[in-house]
């Protein structure tokens, strides 16, 4: 019984507090991730994209976190300049000896329009509906008695989500764009033992970037995202530099680099290379929280891979214009 009690009492305060859910470092390469309100917000057909992390490799069996997403325009009215486009995106993450881990599926519909005649002044919004499955694998557990049995190891609930976007370019030197969203709309039971005061909590989500071309080939980038979950927050600042490397009709090719905080946890370093319809994206996290004793300063990297299609093309092309 120790052994399954100690366990039980591991698990339980991941439900009562409610813990967190999966986040990436990667603030805006995958912008779905961020909020249903960017499926497919931006100057192009359709995005595909794939990301991995790897967080607090120190330890025997690390979390790691994979998601997959895809987006699609679904219907454009050039008259009106507005339209509907569509989401989906699958989670996976899991740690520990046990698994403990989240699996989700979650489509996405986004509606955007025009707030002027000169395309450079959208608002979309956006709602997404899930199912996620949360669990563990009691079979590497070392028990008292082997033929105890585990009541239950996994937990389904609904999630729903909606979002809010906004996004400006006064002029060719400057676009910005803000995102408001909320997930966990329906605060769903998440208990392994059927109680009442496990649910997840809403988490609310504010998020900011600009983009400021102050030379032919260069460009700052300043980032910013706040996450609120009940007495959890997550602050989110930095700053990116972008090198335009090619911009002709044939090949678009960019480099990034930036430097960001999350405020009391970790530095984040990443890196960034757009080429034609390809982003590739590193980014690794410094820890230097209250765990970097016990993770070794070591805390995590994610790659990934977004794939975009322009207007009208089965075929990679270069985007020629600015996301939105």
């Amino acid at each position: 019984m120790h052994k399954r009690l100690l366990i039980l009492l591991l698990l339980l305060p991941l439900t009562h507090l409610r813990a967190q859910d999966i986040h990436f470092s990667q603030v805006d390469a995958n912008p779905l991730l961020l909020n249903p309100a960017y499926a497919g917000f931006y100057n192009g057909a359709g995005r595909f994209g794939v990301i991995y992390r790897n967080q607090w490799a120190s330890v025997s069996t690390p979390f790691q976190t994979f998601a997959l997403t895809g987006e699609m325009a679904v219907w454009r009215d050039n008259q009106s300049l507005s339209g509907f486009s569509a989401g989906a995106s699958i989670f996976n993450d899991h740690a520990g000896s046990l698994h403990y881990g989240t699996t989700s599926a979650h489509l996405s519909l986004a509606y955007y329009h025009a707030l002027n005649r000169h395309r450079n002044n959208f608002l979309s919004l956006g709602i997404e509906g899930g199912f996620a499955q949360s669990g563990f694998d009691p079979t590497h557990a070392e028990m008292e008695d082997p033929s105890e049995l585990f009541p239950t190891q996994h937990s389904n609930y609904p999630l729903l989500a909606a979002g809010l976007a906004w996004y400006w370019q006064p002029n060719g030197d400057l676009h910005t764009k803000v995102g408001l969203s909320v997930r966990n709309i329906n605060q769903p039971n998440i208990s392994y033992l059927g109680l009442d005061d496990t649910y997840l909590l809403r988490r609310y989500s504010l998020f900011a970037r600009a983009e400021y071309r102050y030379w032919q080939t260069w460009s700052l980038m300043p980032v910013m995202l706040l996450q609120l979950q009940g007495k959890f927050h997550e602050l989110v600042y930095g700053v990116d530099f972008k090198w335009y490397l090619d911009e002709g009709s044939r090949h678009q090719i960019s480099l990034r680099a930036g430097l960001a905080y999350r405020h009391g946890d970790a530095l984040i370093a990443n890196l960034l290379m757009e080429y034609d319809a390809f982003l590739f994206n590193f980014c690794y996290d410094a820890n230097i929280s209250g765990l970097a004793t016990a993770s070794n300063t070591i805390g995590a990297f994610e790659i990934g891979m977004v794939y975009r299609l322009s207007k009208g093309e089965k075929k990679t092309k270069a985007l020629k214009c600015q996301p939105y």
